[in-house]
């Protein structure tokens, strides 16, 4: 064989790898996912220890996000609202006579009675802080109306009290105006009942203070002024007054400290009313 030849067989050859190369290649590939898992497991014990923090350490609006979360939902308070009670606060009356007080009454006393021909009747005061808002009691009272009950069409000398609402805007007496009256109030002397009351009762003290009920009568004046709008067939001077311990002819009777309550409480700016009828009118 010639040289050429001996050299071409060993160019051909493959190349031999050490032992020691091999092993280092070996182990560079063993250790390649290595970094990966580390990384992964760093990542999990870091999630882990967030966790344990926000459990023993919440953040500082945790609590107020809880009360928020606690709230029923938008609309479930709108349901709520329209729920809302129709009479606003007043028992014993209808959805019609509510719909009667003006908007922008404030005040109001309301007398409701046992029965439609029955004279016993309570009186309570009532405010509220706007219009629209609800009515909340502040007193009651026993009361008395006309010895016939009550009457949507009353006539003079029938005995029965006014059915309806109606406007208080004076006020008048025998005696001084108690402290804190608002309304414009005429003491006069001309305040004496004459006579005996319905059962024969006296009315000494009846009309030591009265509040005119805007039934037929002018307003802006004294209670004694005798001018009828709507005719003498009605009949007139209708007062919330002292009661006498009797049933009326048509006014409504309240305690003596309950009129100076009442006189000491309503004030024009409020536009207070009176809504009085039997039970459930």
């Amino acid at each position: 064989m010639s040289k050429h030849a001996r050299a071409g067989s060993r160019t051909s050859r493959p190349p031999r790898r050490s032992r020691a190369g091999g092993a280092r290649r070996a182990a560079r590939d063993s250790r390649g996912p290595r970094p990966l898992a580390a990384v992964a497991a760093l990542g999990l014990l870091g999630f882990g220890a967030g966790w344990v923090y926000l459990a023993h350490y919440p953040p500082a609006n945790a609590a107020a996000q809880a009360v928020a979360d606690a709230r029923p939902p938008a609309v479930g308070r709108a349901a709520r609202g329209v729920e809302r009670d129709g009479l606003q606060g007043l028992p014993g009356i209808s959805e019609q006579t509510r719909a009667k007080i003006p908007a922008d009454s404030r005040q109001l006393v309301l007398v409701t009675g046992k029965a439609a021909d029955s004279s016993e009747s309570t009186a309570a005061l009532y405010t509220r802080p706007a219009a629209g808002a609800d009515w909340a009691k502040s007193d009651s009272w026993p009361a008395r109306n006309g010895a016939k009950g009550w009457s949507t069409e009353r006539t003079y000398g029938d005995l029965t009290s006014p059915e309806g609402v109606f406007a208080l805007t004076d006020a008048g007496g025998l005696l001084p105006k108690p402290p804190g009256t608002k309304f414009p109030y005429d003491q006069d002397g001309s305040f004496v009942a004459t006579g005996r009351g319905v059962n024969g009762e006296s009315l000494r003290g009846s009309f030591d203070y009265v509040v005119a009920i805007d039934f037929n009568r002018k307003a802006g004046v004294s209670p004694l002024d005798p001018t009828k709008p709507e005719g003498d067939r009605k009949g007139g001077n209708i007062w919330l007054h002292v009661d006498h311990d009797g049933p009326s002819q048509g006014c409504v009777g309240i305690p003596k400290e309950a009129m100076k309550k009442v006189l000491a409480t309503l004030d024009p700016a409020a536009k207070p009313v009176i809504v009085m009828g039997p039970q459930g009118f």
